[in-house]
């Protein structure tokens, strides 16, 4: 992996995931090391990168330019100074529910990039799950039957409004070409041309098909630590299980993606 050839990677789980050693990103982010880290995400969805802990916000900022234009959140602040990077602080409700970030809009995030900069002695782990195998998984028969639905997705942007976008349930990755489930508890409110209602079996199904234990990872957050995920082919959550009174807070940077198709 050039300029880091030295650098080593680990299965984080068998289902997602690798931890990678031996870079430094405030150091060697080139157009060749994200080159090298895009190739490794395509196959395991989300890099671990350890002791990163001397990057600034502006490293920050300028690493994730490598990997694309940068995609401002709708709702949440930018931290003073540095447009683009959000602080995540936890515990809130909406963390701790599976989902893919900011859905409702018509081009959400296609990669997130997060800097731990503190973290709880104990508790906030973040897990993700394989959207790919979620979808691959399922049934013939219901993957037929979801061939060529749309869901619509809500959210809030600004203050006050509330967004709309709808997706396939199906959606087929830009790069991969590999399709994955794209539907998520947090913002996906119902099948496009039906109800709540009619919409609700078949969405909650497909909602636990898609955190199945044997599709996930969990990470345990350090101080620097800095992971890079693919938001479209993944679900993440927080474990809500942080010793009172103490908090989890991360920096996070999303690259603009195209149009779910």
């Amino acid at each position: 992996m050039s300029p880091a050839s030295h650098a080593t990677v680990a299965a984080l789980s068998g289902a997602l995931g690798v931890r990678v050693d031996g870079v430094d990103v405030a150091r060697d982010a080139s157009p060749s090391l994200v080159d090298a880290l895009r190739r490794i995400l395509d196959e395991h969805l989300v890099i671990h990168l350890p002791g990163q802990g001397d990057l600034t916000p502006d490293d920050h900022l300028a690493f994730a330019a490598l990997w694309g234009e940068l995609a401002i959140h709708p709702s949440l602040p930018s931290i003073d100074g540095s447009d683009g990077i959000v602080e995540i602080a936890d515990p809130t409700e909406l963390t701790r529910v599976w989902h893919q970030d900011v859905t409702h809009l018509e081009h959400p995030p296609s990669v997130s990039i997060v800097v731990a900069r503190e973290v709880p002695s104990v508790g906030g782990d973040t897990m993700w799950a394989n959207q790919y195998a979620a979808y691959e998984r399922l049934s013939p028969g219901l993957r037929e039957t979801v061939a060529g639905l749309y869901a619509v997705h809500e959210g809030r942007v600004g203050d006050d409004e509330v967004a709309a976008a709808i997706h396939p349930v199906v959606a087929t990755h830009l790069r991969t070409r590999r399709k994955a489930l794209f539907v998520n508890a947090s913002y996906t409110t119902r099948l496009d041309g039906w109800t709540a209602d009619e919409s609700e079996p078949l969405l909650a199904l497909l909602y636990r098909a898609a955190v199945r234990d044997d599709l996930t990872c969990r990470h345990r957050w350090t101080a620097g630590d800095l992971v890079v995920w693919d938001n479209r082919a993944t679900q993440h959550c927080t474990v809500g299980d942080t010793a009172p009174g103490e908090r989890r807070s991360l920096h996070r940077v999303a690259v603009a993606g195209d149009i779910p198709h």
